[in-house]
């Protein structure tokens, strides 16, 4: 018995045998409930159709894929709890990422100590990379500059159209901050005042005071470091004042889909902006494929998806593709392996450097525009379509609520 459970752990001097027909059980921590709980669904859904897309081709080393999923309330401190528990009692083969770089730099640490490769697809901030582990690896965009493709437009801008001044809030997050920090500095360097400057505590829950702040600083531009609950806030607050400001790019929340829509109505999405690393007619090798799989499973279209799903899909792509290559679950080879190889997903190729930061990711800005000929909301005057750097056109300033 004590054998028996030795060499199921996955670690690197115990993994079990590629000739096993025992299910290859991964464990994930994800936030069902709590200010994460839309993206650690939406990322539930997304680690779901890779496990049963992979287990409809035969498995991953000629074995079927389970999920070990278990809630961390979008808690720190429980992400730390749960990834113990999976990893030292329940013995799982493989570990995938949470939601958010929070909790992914919480988990990182304790999981590292065990060995085991760390494959995640929302832990993109700065400080989970600056912690020196060599087993982290972020399959999508990192985020430290997400905002500077906008920021250098509004740059770029001649100056009797570039706004003059900016508000800036965000959460106080190192998936939203370092964001504002980068693009504040690119628009102060253009000359575009700063008229306001809050970061406000996580667990904030009442956004009213500082949209108040944002609204009587009179900002041309705004730029919000949030998530789909205070991003949302913040639209109804400026709706309810009539205050309109040039341009609104948020870090997430509107890349939501139909839930950002559910939330401020079809009427109040117009011309609001956000960054990300994906949309659903990308050419990326299995993009087609894994939409089609999301409406088959979920129903409605491209348009409902969140980014998150896509973001959680290619963890798995990514670890699939370095098991396959390596024929084991050896966790040290399966470490040297993503570090090494170039890989294939959804969300476009995967190259990581030494800190486990993916040089090969590209970074869109999209905005939403209505009656816009783009890839989401094909079946809706609403569309979320990529500006700058493609060839697409923005709205600026955006239209009045």
């Amino acid at each position: 018995m004590l054998a028996s459970c030795s060499s199921s752990g996955g670690s690197s001097s115990g993994a079990p045998s590629s000739k096993s027909s025992a299910p290859i059980t991964i464990g994930v921590s994800l936030s069902l409930t709590g200010d994460f709980s839309a993206d650690g669904k939406a990322f539930q859904q997304g680690y779901q159709l890779w496990a049963d897309g992979i287990n409809a081709e035969g498995g991953l080393l000629g074995r079927q894929v389970k999920l070990d999923i278990v809630n961390d309330a979008s808690s720190p401190v429980q992400v730390v709890t749960n990834y113990q528990k999976l990893i030292s009692i329940d013995h799982v083969d493989l570990v995938f990422g949470p939601f958010s770089t929070l909790l992914t730099k919480a988990a990182s640490q304790v999981v590292n100590r065990y060995g085991y490769a760390f494959v995640e697809g929302a832990g993109g901030g700065p400080s989970v990379f600056t912690l020196g582990l060599h087993n982290v690896f972020d399959v999508s965009l990192p985020v430290a500059n997400n905002l500077v493709s906008f920021a250098k437009w509004i740059a770029a801008m001649p100056a009797s159209v570039r706004p003059q001044t900016a508000a800036y809030a965000t959460q106080d997050d190192p998936f939203t901050a370092p964001q504002l920090d980068a693009a504040r500095a690119i628009l102060e360097a253009a000359g575009v005042k700063t008229v306001y400057k809050k970061v406000y505590p996580s667990e904030t829950t009442d956004y009213g005071p500082i949209a108040a702040g944002i609204i009587g600083a009179k900002a041309d531009i705004v730029l919000v470091g949030t998530l789909l609950p205070d991003v949302s806030a913040f639209v109804k607050q400026f709706v309810q004042q009539n205050y309109n400001p040039k341009a609104l790019i948020a870090t997430a929340g509107p890349d939501q889909g139909t839930q950002f829509i559910s939330n401020v109505g079809a009427n109040h999405t117009e011309g609001i902006l956000v960054p990300n690393g994906w949309y659903p007619t990308a050419n990326n090798a299995g993009n087609a494929a894994m939409v089609a799989a999301y409406i088959k499973a979920y129903g409605g279209n491209a348009a409902g998806m969140s980014s998150d799903v896509p973001e959680a899909f290619s963890v798995g792509e990514v670890t699939a593709q370095a098991v396959t290559k390596i024929g084991s679950l050896d966790q040290a080879k399966l470490i040297s392996q993503l570090h090494s190889a170039t890989f294939d997903s959804v969300q476009g190729k995967v190259k990581f450097d030494s800190t486990g930061q993916n040089t090969a990711a590209f970074a869109y800005v999209f905005q939403w525009q209505k009656g816009a000929l783009g890839p989401f909301q094909p079946d809706s005057s609403q569309k979320l379509v990529p500006v700058p750097p493609s060839t697409s056109a923005i709205e600026y300033p955006k239209t009045p609520w």
